[in-house]
């Protein structure tokens, strides 16, 4: 096959794939037009998330037989045309869950023990002892939303920690050893930790608004390492202000281009933005939960052994 890398990745993906027979093709730099131009050539191509897949792109992708996107979301990729077409998609959640497992956690860690306050205000020369007081995550319940790879790998890191870990997820039935399946309400009424691993769908997006954060019974921390289209960021900070949410961590946000490869869409900083950037009980990254030395090597293999699965 003639496969087009449309991103750079772990260098095994290429060298694998040459093992197995492959030609391989790089460009890391092309617009999508001049991608279109020539996508008819190749029997299939690899990217990360640099521009969307669409109707009119895949069409244009006459010989297509496979994409793989080297990460866990596939809302970039037209899956319904791609599908009428006959094109593999292969994504790879089980490269980078662990990554997203452990960022997790550090982001509560980090939030409950103020640890971003706590530094800048010691290199300022303060030494504020009380005013950085802590709290624990033992006797916390923990509530996630979405119990696919992320959200298994996060409730295994748990496990050290006395915490009722709980669950809401579409899918019935998916409980283990370490999280308790219960319904969106039972979630609500319990949970005095939220953290998110949906992926984005019309169903997620904006779920996390208004009505939805008056309906927890408890203030509570928010952790989103998914997708951040799905919390209503005015909404957030209405929360954070009024105390219902007691701090968040935020490894996305709803302002990131689809590409999630920049910020902001212009250069207009909206308010709610600003008022987190400030906040003190707020912890930003910039989409990297996902990101570690190790996630890039398994993402890149997890794509080559369900390519060989599929295509040897």
């Amino acid at each position: 096959m003639k496969i087009l890398h449309l991103d750079e990745n772990h260098p095994l993906l290429i060298s694998q794939l040459a093992d197995l027979g492959h030609t391989n093709h790089e460009d890391y730099t092309s617009s999508k037009a001049e991608i279109e131009a020539k996508i008819h050539t190749y029997d299939g191509f690899i990217i990360r998330s640099r521009f969307r897949i669409d109707a009119v792109f895949l069409a244009k992708a006459t010989n297509l037989k496979f994409i793989g996107r080297v990460g866990a979301g596939l809302e970039n990729i037209d899956c319904d045309f791609a599908s009428t077409q006959g094109i593999k998609l292969i994504s790879a959640p089980e490269g980078n869950r662990n990554a997203v497992g452990e960022h997790t956690l550090g982001m509560i860690l980090s939030l409950f023990n103020k640890f971003n306050k706590a530094d800048s205000e010691v290199r300022e020369g303060k030494w504020l002892r009380e005013a950085n007081r802590g709290f624990e995550l033992d006797g916390q319940t923990v509530g996630l939303i979405g119990y696919g790879n992320m959200g298994k790998a996060f409730a295994k890191k748990l496990r050290g920690f006395d915490v009722d870990v709980i669950f809401y997820d579409l899918k019935e039935n998916i409980a283990d050893e370490n999280a308790i399946q219960v319904s969106l309400s039972e979630l609500q009424e319990k949970s005095t930790v939220l953290s998110l691993h949906t992926p984005q769908t019309p169903l997620t997006i904006n779920m996390i608004d208004q009505k939805f954060i008056k309906a927890f019974k408890h203030p509570f921390w928010l952790i989103n390492t998914a997708r951040g289209k799905s919390v209503v960021t005015t909404d957030l900070v209405e929360a954070l202000q009024t105390g219902k949410i007691l701090g968040a961590g935020l490894d996305v946000l709803e302002y990131e281009k689809s590409s999630f490869e920049n910020l902001f869409h212009d250069d207009q900083m909206p308010v709610a933005f600003q008022y987190l950037i400030q906040a003190k009980n707020v912890l930003l990254s910039p989409h990297v939960a996902g990101w570690t030395k190790e996630s890039k090597e398994k993402l890149a293999q997890t794509i080559v052994d369900k390519f060989k699965g599929h295509f040897h």
